[in-house]
């Protein structure tokens, strides 16, 4: 049986993680639940942690692995967040190493007798090789500090990164009742939370619930009207030359962005399946020990990612769910410096998502599951409110009790209309047509445009030809999404991606019902955010701090090629900032940097003081 908690509250261990968290991490204090989930953990009991990406996750399963006695076995699903976790833990003093397929079996060989040696605080492991037999016989020979399941929604049939293997690690529970076992995600509503919790059997483990919202990061989505000009634009005034990934839904269109932004002068590299493994790999390490690429990708990218300073995420297709956009767009800010989510999205994304779902291979439930996730993204999309409200009110985080003050809704408020007149003239319109054709049709009988679709169909002959003439084409459009977000009309996904009456139709156009539209709006430049939401970014130092900044990040780089190493795993931008602001005469002053413990106190101190001093 699970033990929760294991034994009583230790306090010298306690103090052990305060030592630690400023020692070997060089941070002053822990950040919202940390603590008391590095103590729960620390006395035995097991864990569920829900924390934001950037939020201090690993450090909630690193520190206690530091403390107790033995090795902690940290499963991670990917090879390339294994390496990162670990060159970092290494850059920090930890006796850290993973065992995956990149190793050779020699090397693996030495990892494993240096477990049994006791040589290694925390070893990073694969799910496929943490349940075979020789590597459990393995563990049981050995004293387990604890077991951390990173990821952990990938063990739930109705996350987003749904993986089979992770089913496979309620045998830890079984082989190893006493040892604590903490699964750790950013991103889970209430189905994905129970499913973890059955599937992990961790029945009896402390649920910690640290919120979902990530203030630092702008929330923005635009009209698509010409997606890959709307992208340039946006880089070129706002993120020039910062790293960031841009999301697209299919292959040929990631080959057509990263080509089209690499010919107006971005550094932009295409990542998907369809790419042989070296050219991914390759691609992903310019991308991680590079200044300011941009990785055009499909969701296979990022979920391993670590880097801290991904200034910007762009999504010119609308991905699957609010989970699925959560999650990608919590890859930007990772180091609490101010961030952008942008997302272009029209009706015909949603139509051709929708789609796909009713021709996928899921069941019945499934489906409809699905289907209801596409809707609340729809939702979200089409608010006239606070979109991070609307974000973490999904995940029934109610901590934001009013606007962020850091999203476009907030910095440009959108004015609502009465348009329950317009909203029976479209309704008409799908009616009449025979409830089978897409917006584009619809809006030409509104507007009175002749096509040859029209009078084929004799479609001009209809009354609500031309009823809509006082309403622009965008802005018929823009109705006929809100239509859709508020259920008065659906989507056809067995059929072309025509539009029907949804449940809310008959009311409306019996005149029992009302209906108010957002004002359709061209997109605007941001105003800056705030309420001080956004926080100090490089970009804001000027003059001496400025150039101290880009010192101390060139020694970064090139420290980081000698070392093969990427420079965030070096030293974090937030603390070549607060370097740069502070300027420390000395080691003590050094010492007190967030991010400088003392290793790296001992490797680059001397190096820090002498590019702060000559400014």
């Amino acid at each position: 049986m699970s033990l929760f908690p294991a034994s009583e509250p230790d306090p010298a261990a306690h103090e052990r993680a305060q030592d630690l968290l400023r020692d070997v991490f060089g941070y002053a204090q822990f950040r919202g639940q940390q603590q008391a989930i590095i103590e729960h953990v620390i006395d035995g009991g097991d864990a569920l942690v829900l924390m934001p990406t950037g939020g201090g996750k690993s450090l909630c399963y690193q520190i206690p692995a530091l403390v107790r006695p033995g090795v902690g076995i940290v499963v991670s699903p990917l090879i390339a967040l294994m390496k990162d976790q670990v060159d970092a833990l290494r850059q920090a003093g930890v006796r850290a190493a993973y065992l995956n397929s990149s190793l050779s079996p020699g090397e693996a060989r030495q990892i494993e007798e240096d477990m049994r040696s006791g040589a290694l605080d925390l070893v990073y492991v694969a799910p496929e090789r943490l349940v075979m037999p020789y590597f459990l016989d393995l563990l049981e020979r050995l004293r387990i500090a604890l077991f951390a399941i990173d990821e952990a929604h990938c063990v739930s049939q109705w996350g987003h990164n749904f993986r089979p293997e992770y089913r496979a690690l309620t045998i830890l529970h079984e082989r190893f009742p006493t040892v604590p076992r903490i699964a750790l995600t950013a991103t889970a509503d209430g189905p994905t939370r129970k499913d973890i919790v059955e599937r992990l059997q961790l029945d009896e483990a402390r649920v910690f619930v640290s919120g979902f919202d990530r203030p630092n990061i702008a929330y923005r989505v635009v009209e698509k009207k010409d997606a890959r000009n709307q992208l340039l634009h946006f880089l070129r005034t706002e993120h020039p030359d910062d790293a960031g990934i841009v999301y697209c839904l299919s292959r040929r269109k990631v080959d057509e962005v990263a080509d089209f932004l690499s010919q107006h002068g971005r550094l932009a590299l295409p990542y998907h399946a369809g790419l042989d493994a070296e050219t991914r790999q390759r691609h992903q390490d310019r991308f991680l020990k590079d200044e300011g690429v941009v990785v055009v990708a499909t969701v296979a990218f990022g979920m391993g990612i670590d880097k801290p300073n991904v200034r910007f995420v762009a999504h010119l297709d609308v991905p699957r769910s609010l989970e699925a956009y959560y999650q990608e767009t919590g890859r930007a800010g990772r180091d609490g410096l101010p961030a952008t989510a942008w997302m272009t999205y029209g009706l015909a994304d949603v139509i051709s998502c929708k789609q796909m779902v009713q021709g996928s291979e899921l069941d019945d439930r499934q489906k409809r599951v699905e289907l209801q996730k596409l809707d609340a993204l729809l939702g979200y999309c089409e608010t006239a409110t606070c979109r991070r409200q609307v974000l973490l009110n999904y995940f029934s985080d109610n901590s934001l009790t009013g606007p962020c003050g850091n999203c476009d809704i907030c910095l440009n408020p959108v004015k609502r209309w009465d348009g329950t007149i317009a909203a029976q003239k479209a309704l008409s319109a799908v009616y009449r047509t025979g409830q089978r054709f897409g917006v584009q049709h619809l809006v030409d009988v509104l507007t009175g445009k002749e096509t040859e679709k029209i009078l084929e169909r004799g479609h001009h002959l209809l009354k609500t030809f031309g009823v809509g003439r006082e309403i622009g084409r965008n802005a018929w459009q823009a109705i006929f999404r809100q239509l859709v977000a508020g259920g008065y009309l659906a989507v056809d996904v067995e059929g072309h991606g025509g539009l029907l009456f949804g449940p809310k139709a008959a009311a409306v156009v019996k005149g029992e019902d009302t209906v108010e539209f957002r004002e359709h709006r061209e997109e605007k430049a941001p105003r800056r955010a705030t309420g001080g939401r956004r926080g100090g970014t490089a970009h804001e130092l000027e003059g001496s701090d400025a150039r101290l900044f880009e010192a101390l990040r060139h020694w970064r780089l090139e420290l980081s090629r000698e070392q093969g190493v990427p420079p965030y795993v070096i030293l974090h931008d937030a603390t070549l900032v607060a370097l740069s602001v502070e300027r420390p005469a000395d080691m003590t002053a050094l010492a007190a940097i967030p991010g400088v413990g003392r290793s790296k106190l001992d490797r680059y101190g001397q190096a820090i003081l002498e590019i702060v001093a000559n400014g």
